[in-house]
């Protein structure tokens, strides 16, 4: 009996002993070979993988002890892929939550609207941390990887600031941008006025683009959509001069002269009657909102007042003065 008696109060005093070494290497700061570590994680991972990677990094991570603590803890769930950074003074508690919540290290990229698709490409091409793909690939090759093959790129691509993974790639970013344009553009269609002169939503989103180009004032966005859309309903020549610009492409040294607006171009909406084939920038949601809810007026032509904001005219003479009012002045 007292032999029983000893062998449980050695067995609790072991037991005692064992979680005290337990909690202790739980709570005790990790001995980092850096102020900062950084490690990936590969999808798919688990615990003990994960620690294999630290000790490669040089971090002294027990595999066996973070298992159990993640089982007695019931943090066993599935652990996010990504890359992560641990800082010295981190416990392997901190490390457990850190890999079990994901907090993964992100970058901040802003995709602005209004932009082409090649400036997009030399803004991510210019981004630490993010992995070049996209800038391997022509322009074919890049929609067909993101399953959008035969599309132009220009405009499909919703401008946001996007939150993403360190040493992501930037096909993956594209992709939630694509994504996210697809969402925006199929929901606003299905909400549009009705007679509207597009055939269908990429039409509409080309006529954005040319909104977004042709105003930086909110409230003139609808007006200048009602403008290009009445142009549309009467055959008339939209006349836009970004689109004379996107068609001039690298060759555009940022004075538009007179022969440029007369140097034919699939995009030279001077020269051609309609829309042009593609989006001629990534246009914002506010300018697709006003292309699909154009502004009920009889107006045929506008001007910039050179604040941001635009003259808008229903007649060619009215125009002309606002032209030699906003434009000529001081001349």
């Amino acid at each position: 009996m007292k032999f029983l008696l000893r062998t449980l109060v050695f067995c609790i005093l072991l037991g005692v002993l064992a979680g005290g070494a337990f909690y202790v290497w739980f709570t005790r700061p990790l001995e980092l070979p850096a102020a900062t570590v950084e490690f990936r994680v590969a999808q798919g991972s688990g615990l003990r993988a994960v620690a294999r990677v630290l000790d490669q990094a040089g971090v002294p991570v027990q595999p066996d002890l973070l298992v159990l603590a993640a089982r007695l803890l019931g943090k066993e769930g599935a652990i996010r892929a990504g890359t992560y950074g641990i800082e010295r003074g981190i416990t392997p508690e901190q490390l457990l939550d850190t890999l079990v919540q994901g907090k993964v290290l992100q970058l901040e990229l802003r995709l602005v609207e209004g932009w082409t698709f090649r400036q997009w490409r030399a803004q991510m091409a210019r981004q630490p941390g993010l992995e070049l793909l996209a800038g391997q690939l022509s322009e074919a090759e890049l929609m067909a990887r993101l399953g959008l093959a035969g599309q132009a790129a220009e405009g499909m691509f919703f401008p946001d600031t996007y939150l993403v993974d360190k040493y992501s790639s930037d096909l993956e970013l594209l992709a939630r941008a694509a994504k996210a344009m697809q969402k925006h553009l199929e929901r606003e269609w299905a909400a549009r006025d009705p007679g509207l002169p597009y055939r269908n939503a990429y039409e509409a989103l080309i006529m954005a683009s040319i909104v977004e180009k042709e105003t930086g004032v909110e409230a003139d966005r609808p007006l200048v959509a009602g403008v290009f859309v009445n142009r549309l309903r009467q055959g008339m020549r939209l006349q836009t001069d970004p689109t004379v610009i996107y068609g001039l492409g690298e060759r555009f040294d940022g004075n538009l002269r007179k022969v440029d607006l007369q140097t034919d171009t699939p995009h030279n909406t001077y020269t051609r009657v309609g829309l042009p084939p593609t989006p001629i920038a990534m246009p914002s949601l506010a300018s697709l909102r006003a292309a699909l809810h154009p502004a009920r007026t009889n107006a045929l032509y506008f001007v910039a007042r050179g604040d941001g904001s635009s003259h808008f005219s229903a007649s060619l003479d009215e125009h002309n003065q606002a032209v030699n009012r906003y434009q000529r002045r001081g001349r």
